[in-house]
């Protein structure tokens, strides 16, 4: 199997966790997103193990709230020590909700409200990720007006490119996050923060993309912010103490997928920016990193109920789902590569090449195109793997069509942690 958590069970079922998904599928419906909890700590427990063992104190990772968003998963990052990453003030609002230290979560965006702000601000918000000098400007204001010295960091764009798909690499010069370094542009921001009496300049964030497999994008970006740090203590003479590398660690989709260890990938650029801090005569910061997709992806996945086998003769065979892009976006979006299977004969091998459509009116509706599964038939559930990540963050109700709920799994039990939408949920906001 794809990954460890998954196994195919003694009725020739799919299993996550050691729970039958079709079994789960018929309890909760479809579209159903079926995630294992146990997956998510173990992840996690891992980047907090490797960040604290090989980064100075006071280095952690933050939860990319993007990636997965409910009130359960800050309760699960809140019990495991790990800090939060927020790009909203939905986000916000839900950590909130579900109780978390918001002393610990950093606000990101490159277009932050007077609104967002105040409400951050009064919620007792740990640091903002500044992006822009309007935004600073209003952050001054409104922590004055609250009384308060508001803790930030600065988003820089270093100029690199990771070689992921253009949509999500993030710290290429022209990149519309953050300040770039190469203009000059970046220091001087920095000489304005300090001249911010509302303001605390903790250090500096970048992020250059996602999915990625190597540690050299990493280390390149730590070179390039430690360079720069390093200029802002000597001409400035102000010592930044926090580098933010951001997320971005790959995650495997496919067969094709590479892998990753975080730990010694996390060991290696430790070792890396320990050299080049030595090279450049600087202190060497808290380190943190931004993990989402590879923290609960592979936790997850979705499963629907096979409405039809449609072959065109000569041309392709389609198999129909009672979901789609809008419980999943991004193979619309990105063309995103993802394993499938048929759940309800996983132990069967495949004998069909197919095109899964979903259900909404579009010819662009489609989960994936050219996979090899056994051959359903109406009523049958169909899986599709590594589907922690996005799916649910990314999810509308396109063609008015109801979010689906998620299942949580641990210990071989299953609770409800997000309900399905109803009809009338679809139109509560509607008025006559």
């Amino acid at each position: 199997m794809l990954h460890t958590n998954l196994s195919v069970n003694e009725k020739g079922h799919l299993a996550l966790a050691g729970v039958d998904t079709v079994e789960m599928a018929e309890k909760y419906g479809t579209p159903l997103y079926l995630v294992d909890e146990e997956r998510i700590r173990e992840k996690m427990r891992t980047y907090i193990g490797a960040m604290s063992k090989y980064f100075p104190e006071g280095s952690m990772p933050l939860f990319a709230s993007k990636a997965l968003c409910l009130k359960k998963i800050y309760k699960i990052a809140n019990e495991e020590g790990m800090g939060i990453d927020l790009v909203s003030p939905g986000e916000l609002y839900t950590a909130r909700a579900a109780g978390f230290p918001l002393e610990k979560a950093y606000f990101h965006g490159n277009n932050k409200t007077d609104e967002d702000i105040k409400l951050a601000v009064d919620s007792g918000l740990g640091y903002f990720v500044a992006d822009n000098r309007e935004e600073l400007d209003s952050i001054n204001r409104i922590a004055g007006e609250a009384g308060i010295n508001q803790k930030i960091l600065l988003r820089l764009t270093p100029g690199i490119d990771p070689h992921t798909h253009a949509a999500i690499t993030t710290g290429k010069v022209d990149s519309k996050f953050g300040t770039a370094i190469e203009t000059g542009q970046a220091f001087e921001l920095v000489k304005y923060i300090l001249t911010l009496p509302n303001i605390t300049l903790e250090g500096f964030h970048c992020h250059i993309g996602s999915q990625c497999f190597e540690i050299k994008p990493f280390c390149d970006a730590a070179d390039i912010m430690i360079m720069f740090m390093a200029r802002v203590k000597s001409e400035l003479g102000y010592l930044a103490t926090t580098l933010n590398l951001g997320g971005g660690f790959g995650v495997r989709y496919t067969e094709n997928d590479g892998d990753i260890d975080i730990d010694e990938s996390i060991k290696l650029i430790a070792k890396h920016i320990d050299s080049t801090c030595a090279r450049f005569e600087f202190e060497k910061p808290r380190v943190l990193m931004e993990p989402g997709r590879s923290i609960v992806a592979d936790a997850g996945v979705t499963l629907y109920t096979v409405g039809s086998v449609k072959t065109i003769t000569g041309y392709k065979s389609y198999v129909s789902i009672d979901g789609g892009m809008a419980d999943n976006p991004r193979y619309a979006l990105y063309q995103s590569a993802y394993t499938v299977l048929n759940a309800s004969r996983a132990k069967e091998a495949p004998d069909i090449t197919v095109t899964v459509g979903g259900r909404c009116c579009e010819s662009g509706d489609l989960i994936q195109e050219g996979v090899k599964i056994k051959t359903p038939v109406r009523g049958e559930k169909l899986a599709v793997l590594v589907t922690g990540a996005y799916n649910c963050s990314m999810a509308s109700n396109y063609n008015r069509l109801p979010r689906p709920a998620m299942v949580m799994i641990k210990d071989k039990k299953d609770t409800l942690v997000l309900r399905r939408e109803s009809f009338e949920d679809l139109i509560r906001n509607d008025m006559d």
